[in-house]
């Protein structure tokens, strides 16, 4: 790792690690020793900083903790850790208590002003930010369909944060015939040089034409405007060689591990 890249990830764990400092609506956080668990979400979240402080039994026993608190909730929870984190041993013993891990993602951090460019949308395209509750959830029958499987808290979850902060929550889409091929949305956090881009995902019949790098483009300009740094992602594999192109940076790894409810 270069110092620039050292010095990209020291800033992401300063800012962009632990819960947000104000909760999204309907979010409660709660408090054990190094971490912060969400409640009230589609699922629960468990935040923690870069080094949790503790190891072996002592560990084990803040997992079963967590665990033991949604399981009282009947809750599925997702604790993502990241690959340079300590203690090595947390994966495997989040393992041992039942979480399983979920797909690899790369962190990647580029410099909004490189990014901020003019999008290149194929003939027909139109790039249209949206707010309403009824495009919410065309975005998330959208992402169903691409995905094929459950998610409709995403509407929910879209709808109750672009309420709640309409200045900080910017959802777009992609349209071709009034139908659309493409949704992503971005967060902004005030006093954090960082915005996270979210989603992305095209139908595949549109895919390679230049939607997503659009996307970001139209994205980035929005964060420029506001005088935002950098702009950050949780990479895939289909969308980190695009992302690789633009300009972004690989800094770290992240993984989520989620322990469901038995019957669920």
């Amino acid at each position: 790792m270069t110092e620039t890249d050292a010095a990209l990830l020291a800033v992401y764990d300063e800012q962009m690690r632990g819960a947000s400092p104000t909760p999204p609506p309907g979010v409660g956080y709660e408090h054990d020793g190094p971490l912060v668990r969400a409640v009230g979400q589609f699922r629960g979240f468990v935040f923690g900083p870069r080094d949790i402080g503790v190891r072996g039994a002592e560990l084990d026993q803040l997992i079963a903790r967590q665990r033991d608190c949604f399981a009282a909730r009947s809750e599925q929870v997702e604790w993502r850790t990241h690959g340079h984190d300590a203690p090595a041993e947390l994966p495997g013993r989040l393992r041992a208590a039942g979480f399983a891990a979920e797909g690899l993602k790369t962190v990647v951090v580029g410099p909004t002003a490189r990014m901020a460019t003019e999008p290149a949308l194929p003939d027909g395209v139109a790039l249209r930010r949206v707010t309403s509750e009824a495009d919410m959830r065309r975005i998330a029958a959208h992402q169903a369909t691409v995905w094929d499987m459950d998610l409709s808290w995403l509407a929910g979850m879209l709808t109750e944060r672009s309420e709640a902060a309409p200045d900080d929550v910017f959802v777009l889409v992609a349209e071709h015939g009034g139908e659309i091929v493409s949704a992503a949305w971005m967060f902004l956090w005030p006093g954090r040089d960082f915005a996270g881009l979210r989603g992305g995902t095209t139908v595949p019949a549109w895919r390679g034409r230049g939607i997503y790098r659009s996307l970001v483009a139209a994205r980035a300009g929005i964060a420029a405007e506001r005088g935002v740094r950098y702009l950050h992602v949780d990479a895939t594999g289909d969308s980190l060689p695009i992302l690789r192109r633009l300009g972004f940076r690989a800094v770290t790894t992240t993984t989520p591990y989620v322990w469901t409810p038995p019957g669920r």
